[in-house]
C-alpha cells in the first residue's frame, strides 16, 4: 500500500451521529482502521466541538485539520446546506502530514504569518511538497500574511517555492463566525495549516470565468485592503450605478453581483486569465469605503466584473486539462477542491452546479477520493507564485 484515501459524508442533524457516520464511511472506503491524517470540511449548523470530537474518536485520534464552509463537495455529493460534513482519511507510506495552527488573525495577518512560519518550519525540508491553508474568511488579509510567512521562512533558511492550496472558511452567508479545526481544537479568527512532504507531488488548476462590464476605473485613495475612493469620489458612490436599489439591506447579495477585477500582473499572465477577481467582503456606508481580502495601491486600475456561465464551464475544462497535463499519465491518490460560494447555488441552478462539478471529476479521473468545500476565498499558485482568488475554483490533485 503506497497511499490510500477515502471520503465519507453525512447530513445527519445530530453532530455526534454525523461525525461518526462520515468518519466510518471514509475509513471503510479507504480500507484502513487508523489513518495517518484527516481532513474535515463541515457546515455551521452543527455544534462544531461535538462534531469534531466524534470524528476524532472514530479515527483513533489521528491528526486533523479543516474548516467550516458554505457547502460540501465529494464525488457523490454537492451539497450547500446548513448540515453537512465530509471527512477524508489518508494512510500513506510515501507522504507525511504535519499540521499547525495560529489564532488572532483579526489582530494582524502579518504577525500571524510570521507565527505560522515558526510553527510549520520544523516540518519543512528538501522533500516538502505543499501546504494546505484554511483561514477565517471574515478577517483574513492574504498579502501581508504571505509576505510575512515567506520572509520568515527565508530568514530561517528555507529555500525554494512552497505552494499553498486552500480556502477561506465560510458560515453560510451569516458573516458572523467561521470555524477552523486543528486536532481537538475548534477556533475562529485563525489559520489551520497542513504541511505535506514526501515523494509525491501536486497537479493543480485555477480558473474563475468572469468578464468585465463597463470601462476602466482608477483607485484614487486606499490603505491596505481598504478602498476609500475610486475616480476621486467615495468608492460606494463610484459603484452606485452597479449596486441596485436595495444594496444597503442586502449587501451579501449585492457584492456577489458587483465584483472588482484587477489586471493580472505581467509575471502571472502566462498561467492565468486577464483579470484577478476581488470580492468586496465589507463596506462602510458613512465613509463610502469597501474592503477586499488583499492589498491594493492607489493608482491601480479596476473594472466591474460579472460571472459568465459559459466561461465558468470552459474554465473547468481548462482546469482538468492543466491537471491531466501535469499528471502525465499518473493517477492522483486524492483531490482537494476549493470552490467559491459565488459559483454555487447563488448563481447556478442545482442541476447546472452538479453537472459542472461532475464534469470536472470525470475529466480528472473516475474513482479518485475527492473532498472540497464552498469558500469565502481561494488560495492557489499561479506560475510559481502563491495567489489569492475570488469567484474561482482551485483544484489540487495529489499523486
Amino acid at each position: 500500500m503506497a497511499t490510500s484515501a477515502g471520503v465519507g459524508f453525512s447530513d445527519h442533524r445530530n453532530p455526534a451521529a454525523a461525525g461518526k457516520e462520515a468518519a466510518l464511511q471514509a475509513l471503510e472506503k479507504a480500507g484502513i482502521a487508523k489513518p495517518d491524517f484527516v481532513f474535515v470540511f463541515a457546515t455551521v449548523g452543527y455544534n462544531q466541538q461535538t462534531l469534531i470530537r466524534a470524528i476524532r474518536e472514530a479515527t483513533a485520534g489521528a491528526p486533523l485539520s479543516g474548516c467550516s464552509g458554505e457547502g460540501i463537495i465529494t464525488r457523490e455529493i454537492v451539497a450547500e446546506t446548513n448540515f453537512g460534513v465530509a471527512v477524508m482519511v489518508i494512510s500513506s507510506e510515501e507522504l507525511r502530514f504535519n499540521n499547525a495552527m495560529v489564532t488572532g488573525v483579526g489582530d494582524g495577518a502579518g504577525p500571524a504569518g510570521e507565527r505560522l512560519a515558526a510553527e510549520i518550519r520544523p516540518y519543512l525540508g528538501a522533500d516538502s511538497i505543499a501546504c494546505f491553508l484554511m483561514a477565517d474568511g471574515l478577517v483574513f488579509n492574504f498579502d501581508p500574511f504571505l509576505n510575512s510567512f515567506e520572509t520568515a521562512l527565508r530568514r530561517e533558511g528555507h529555500q525554494g517555492h512552497l505552494p499553498f492550496f486552500g480556502g477561506l472558511a465560510a458560515d453560510n452567508w451569516a458573516s458572523r463566525k467561521t470555524f477552523q479545526y486543528h486536532n481537538d481544537e475548534i477556533f475562529s479568527e485563525g489559520l489551520s495549516c497542513v504541511a505535506m512532504s514526501g515523494s509525491g507531488g501536486v497537479a493543480s488548476g485555477v480558473n474563475h470565468g468572469c468578464v468585465p462590464v463597463g470601462s476602466k476605473r482608477t483607485i484614487t485613495r486606499s490603505r491596505g485592503n481598504i478602498i476609500y475612493e475610486i475616480d476621486g469620489v467615495p468608492a460606494l458612490e463610484a459603484l452606485q450605478d452597479y449596486l441596485g436599489e436595495d444594496w444597503r439591506e442586502h449587501w451579501n447579495k449585492t457584492s456577489l453581483n458587483v465584483c472588482l477585477g484587477f489586471m493580472t500582473p505581467e509575471h502571472l499572465k502566462n498561467g492565468y486569465e486577464e483579470y484577478i477577481i476581488r470580492y468586496m467582503i465589507g463596506k462602510d456606508d458613512k465613509e463610502g469605503r469597501v474592503i477586499i481580502q488583499s492589498e491594493v495601491s492607489e493608482g491601480t486600475g479596476l473594472w466591474i466584473v460579472r460571472r459568465d456561465k459559459e466561461l465558468i464551464t470552459c474554465g473547468m475544462q481548462t482546469i482538468s486539462s492543466q491537471i491531466r497535463e501535469q499528471l502525465a499519465g499518473r493517477k492522483p491518490s486524492f483531490v482537494l477542491q476549493f470552490e467559491c460560494v459565488g459559483r454555487g447555488k447563488v448563481f447556478l441552478r442545482e442541476r447546472e452546479k452538479i453537472e459542472l462539478i461532475r464534469g470536472l471529476q470525470q475529466e480528472v479521473g473516475e474513482g479518485i477520493p475527492w473532498i472540497g468545500l464552498y469558500t469565502y476565498g481561494e488560495i492557489g499558485p499561479v506560475v510559481s507564485n502563491n495567489c489569492f482568488h475570488n469567484f474561482t475554483s482551485v483544484v489540487a490533485a495529489v499523486y
